[in-house]
């Protein structure tokens, strides 16, 4: 029998056009490539450490293979591929607090880390068979992007110091919009709703990079320690580690996005839906579902839209047509994975560079 994801994701495939850049719910396999720099003298350390967490991801739902190779050039350098059934139960497990204590025992020996994801377009030799039964799970398509990479982080403050926040957060320099001569910050945009902040970058080039050169800028560092003593998560930017999971814990990553084609200039908004537990993830996909079918729609007055989704969290991002109002009513489908209403966010700051 056909379950209701099933379709979705089957109808979601066969409508890949040139106006979706990114979706991770067509139902394809997912192949999770990450590169590991570990300090010399760690090796065997790191090894343990993984033969650990390789146990412990045997078990997460979706997960269907995994492998560790070492370079043969430096054995600092070390490669962790992953297959996954599709990107969604991949994006729930490493989205999770489960996965940030799975990780721990790694941080004392890896200086640095790169996690890239693909689905899987095309496959040649193994079984015929088999291959031709999975063929249903290759990416249908090539998608066509726009060559904009789209990110979000979300955390929240102490009740009753929203004002200050969103003082602070909107009365800053803007950083240097070149980060090296491939990567380029193209736009940030900043929403609060009650205690929620939500900041959403758009990138081209690389992603690492540019948040790694933001993070680096006097004028940002300068926000991010006044904003410290108000964020419900204590935070130490001086502490690595401190940082880095505060901020793997704030990651909300684009799960969809798509452009009309009609490249008009609107107006932005910002769409906070607070998921049901457990519902995040179906709810993200039903959004998706409806602002492809807007996008194929002559007139209609969403331009663009991104959806962002961690957990119960969903986000998404949309710029209507100039002096078009936007919806947040829902079906009774999707407002029943809802815990309490859809919202309009209130824009902070909203900031394009002329470089874009």
């Amino acid at each position: 029998m056909t379950t209701m994801s099933e379709k979705v994701s089957e109808k979601l495939k066969r409508s890949v056009s040139k106006r979706v850049s990114q979706s991770v719910f067509d139902g394809s396999r997912l192949r999770v490539v990450l590169l590991v720099d570990v300090y010399d003298g760690a090796q065997q350390q790191f090894l343990e450490a993984y033969e650990q967490l390789c146990n412990q991801v045997a078990s997460v739902p979706g997960h269907v293979s995994d492998q560790l190779c070492q370079s043969i050039e430096n054995p600092s350098q070390w490669l962790i591929t992953s297959e996954w059934e599709s990107a969604p139960p991949f994006l729930a497990w490493v989205n999770s607090e489960e996965h940030v204590r799975m990780v721990e025992p790694l941080h004392s020996c890896v200086r640095d880390t790169r996690s890239l994801r693909f689905h899987v377009v095309r496959e040649t030799g193994g079984d015929a068979a088999m291959a031709a039964a999975d063929q249903r799970r290759l990416q249908a398509s090539p998608r066509i992007g726009d060559g904009v990479i789209r990110h979000a982080l979300t955390f929240t403050v102490r009740p009753g110091s929203e004002a200050e926040v969103a003082k602070i957060l909107s009365n800053y320099a803007s950083p240097e919009p070149k980060v090296d001569e491939t990567t380029r910050l193209c736009r940030t945009s900043l929403f609060m709703h009650g205690n929620r902040v939500v900041r959403a970058v758009e990138v081209r080039g690389d992603l690492l990079a540019a948040l790694r050169h933001v993070a680096s800028q006097p004028e940002v560092r300068a926000v991010e320690e006044a904003i410290n003593p108000y964020l419900e998560q204590e935070r130490d930017l001086g502490d690595q580690e401190s940082a880095r999971v505060f901020f793997t814990r704030a990651a909300l990553p684009a799960v969809h996005h798509v452009t009309a084609e009609e490249l008009a200039e609107g107006e932005r908004f910002a769409l906070y839906y607070p998921a049901r537990p457990g519902c995040g993830m179906r709810l993200a996909e039903l959004l998706a579902q409806r602002d492809e079918a807007a996008a194929e729609e002559t007139g209609s007055p969403v331009l663009r839209s991104t959806i962002f989704q961690r957990d119960d969290v969903v986000v998404r991002l949309t710029d209507q047509r100039a002096g078009a109002e936007v919806d947040v009513t829902l079906p009774p489908a999707l407002t029943a994975l809802l815990d309490g209403e859809a919202v309009r966010m209130q824009l902070v700051t909203d900031r394009r560079s002329a470089e874009a």
